[in-house]
Formats: C-alpha cells, structure tokens, sequence
C-alpha cells in the first residue's frame, strides 16, 4: 500500500477518534479489567458493536497515556498483510509522535498479526488489541503468545450499563428508584443492549444490518465458506427459536447441509464471532455435555428486531436470555461453567459451577402466578440443586418475590432486574 495512502487513512482515523473526546460515554466495569501498566497485550474480545473500541478509548483517556490507534475494520486497509506492519508503525509515530501505547482495532483482519504483536511487545510497547472472534484471537494468542496475553470479554450493555448510560441510580432502593428501575427494565428487556441502539431510531435496519455484516464480514470472508444462505438461515432460524435445544439430525435435514461436520462446523463459526452461545448440559459424562447443547442469542435485540425475525415479543425466552448474559459476565473466563439441568422428569435453566463445584442454581420464569407454572419451576429448581448438591437457589421473575421452603430447599424468589443490582 502506497504510504502517502496509508498516511491519509490513520490521520482519517485520528479525526474520528478525536470526534469520540467531546460525547459522553459511561464508563463500564470491564474497564477495571484492563491492565494498562502491564507487560502483557490486553485483549478485549466480543461481538461487533459491543462497544470495545469505546471501552478500550475509555480505559486509554482515564489513564491520561499518550498512545496511537489503527482500526483495520476499515476497507481501505482491507489490502494491508503482515508485512505492511512497519510501514504502519512508522505514519503512526509520524502522526502521533512517541507514544507508550498502541490500540489495534479488530486487529484479526490482518492474517499473521500475531508476528508483529509479538514484535511490539518485545519493543517494549504497552498494547491494547480487540476482536469480533474468539477462537482466532484465543487460538492464535494460545500458540504465539502464550503467557504474554490478557483477556477482556466484553457484550453488550448489562442492565447496569443500560442504567449508568440513562443516568437512572441502581442504589439505594427506594420507592421512587424502584420504579424508575422496573420502567427501565422493560424497556431493556425489549431493546437489548446493543449500545447503539439507545440512539438509533430504525432498530430493525440496525440490527439487520449488523447480522448481514457478522454473517459476510465476520464470518463469510475469514473462513471462505460456500453455502453462505444455508448459513444465513440456520443463523436466523436458532436466533428465532433461542433459548432451545441444538439438534443436530433436525437442523442437517432442515437445512441440506450434507453432513455433521459442515453443520458443526457452521454452528462453530456463528458461536465464535458471539452470534450465538451454547450452554452444555449438566452431566458427569462428557458426551452429554457436548452432545446435548443449548443456544442463547448474545442480545436480545437480535431475537426479534430482525428483518423476517420470528421470535416475536416472548417475555420469558428474553428474560432467560438476560439472565444467562448476567450470570456469563460474573464468570472469569476458565474460572467457571454455567449449564442447563434436564434429567428427563424436570428441568433447570442454569447450574453454576467453578470447577467440580456447582455454587448456584437459577431457574427464570417472567411469571408464576399459575399453580401448573409454580410447581413446575420449584420442581425443577429443586431437582436441580439436589442433583448438584447446591444450596443456593434463585427463581427469577418480572416481579415476583418471596421465599420458598419446599423439600427441604430454600428458594428465593426475586425479580431479575433486583438480582442484578443486588449482584452488582
């Protein structure tokens, strides 16, 4: 790439970024996370327009760092390799002048990036790297970068986010915080957390707009796949009908794809770039575990404000979907497991554990004001924890709250959105 071009890309990227110093961002709690004194790359993983490039610029700006920045989501870098990477280096400090530190956006688009990441921080040189890919990131960080690397895994908005953005108090709970906090907890039920959408008017084109691009961008152009429709509908279809049971003989014949291997193949790229998470089954035998996977959407946005999405407004599929999105925020990333229980009479939505361990079981239901629902959701809550010897039990709901002794088990019954600030 002709340097004089490259030149008027990063100072185009500069001005944007500058334009980020006068808006207003809350500050998320990821950002503790980030380690900016550190020997070791900071890497913040997670779904496109999560927010990472805003987080990242956050932690940079708070600790007052002189630093340079290349976002490589950029058509006009689409062309850069490996080997472009000094001519990169040298505009910066052009541009930037000396600098301790260096942010690489989305830095997975450039093939053999670990070589020049590498290269950096034997330089010396504090890095700051995001991407929409986990097992790209982590795979080659794993085999290039081993113990000289940090992650950050980053979703969308929390609840608490949503809040701190809308500047609604999550403490102290009075009367009137309360309700300003249960109004703002339907709306973020049915919006979902991609930040951006707090501002967007046309919900539906943005999101649409965001799964063609995960689809063709993220997933398309990297792994080079053939049957991109096939992909396209499998992607829709398990987002429509999330949360739900992965099977796998039905979604081949549904969908033509000739074989296990292409299907589990597919599935493995729509997890990796975060369209969708899967939730093993709680088991001793490793074969159920991997066998008998459940989907989540990673927003709830993505359920429903699709062009053709046909999940509709289904309260509980999207209170479930939070609640599993809080419970994998608190969990450090190989420090802990969530599952769901099914042990063929009854059913729990999601056991906790750290290690061999399970601390906490979680069954959601939006209501249980019916005697067929109630029975059903403390049966299953309490197999559940009997099964896995965890006295910490929880059924969250929209509103409901109280204790439950049944069996021997204590259950306390909250509404989701008081669990969360309560967690928090």
């Amino acid at each position: 790439m002709d340097i004089r071009e490259l030149e008027r890309v990063l100072l185009d990227q500069k001005e944007e970024l500058e334009a980020l110093r006068v808006k207003n961002f809350c500050h998320r709690t990821e950002e503790r996370q980030i380690d900016l004194n550190s020997n070791l790359a900071q890497v913040v993983i997670g779904v496109r327009r999560s927010g990472k490039s805003t987080l990242c610029f956050n932690a940079l700006e708070t600790a007052k760092v002189s630093y340079a920045y290349v976002n490589f989501d950029d058509e006009n870098l689409y062309d850069l390799t490996v080997k472009d990477m000094n001519d990169v280096l040298q505009v910066l400090y052009s541009i930037y002048g000396d600098f301790t530190h260096l942010f690489l956006d989305e830095i997975q688009n450039i093939e053999g990036w670990h070589l020049f990441v590498n290269r950096m921080l034997r330089k010396g040189l504090h890095l700051l790297l995001t991407g929409s890919n986990s097992k790209l990131l982590s795979g080659e960080l794993a085999s290039h970068l081993t113990g000289r690397h940090h992650t950050v895994e980053l979703l969308p908005f929390s609840f608490i986010d949503w809040c701190n953005y809308n500047g609604i108090a999550t403490a102290p709970l009075t009367t009137k915080n309360i309700g300003l906090l249960m109004g703002a907890f339907d709306k973020y039920l049915r919006q979902g957390g991609f930040p951006e959408l707090l501002v967007e008017h046309n919900q539906t084109s943005y999101i649409d707009s965001l799964f063609h691009n995960i689809i063709t961008q993220d997933i398309q152009k990297r792994f080079k796949i053939k049957y991109i429709d096939s992909l396209e509908r499998l992607a829709g279809h398990l987002l429509n009908i999330s949360p739900a049971i992965i099977v796998k003989d039905r979604l081949q014949e549904q969908f033509g794809f000739k074989s296990h291997h292409t299907l589990g193949n597919y599935l493995s790229y729509l997890t990796q770039t975060y369209l969708i998470c899967k939730v093993s089954k709680y088991s001793t035998k490793s074969r159920e575990r991997s066998v008998a996977e459940k989907a989540y959407a990673i927003d709830v946005a993505l359920m429903n404000k699709r062009d053709n999405a046909l999940a509709g407004e289904n309260l509980g599929w999207r209170l479930e979907t939070i609640v599993y999105l809080e419970l994998r925020r608190h969990i450090k990333t190989g420090e802990g497991d969530i599952y769901y229980f099914d042990n063929g009479d009854t059913e729990a939505d999601f056991i906790v554990c750290n290690g061999n361990k399970a601390v906490g079981i979680y069954q959601v239901a939006y209501d249980i004001e019916k005697p067929k629902t109630r029975r059903r959701e403390i049966n299953g809550a309490v197999a559940a924890a009997k099964s896995a010897k965890c006295n910490n039990v929880y059924i969250l709901t929209d509103h409901h709250s109280e204790t439950i002794v049944h069996d021997g088990i204590s259950i306390n019954v909250m509404p989701a959105w008081e669990w969360i600030v309560r967690k928090n």
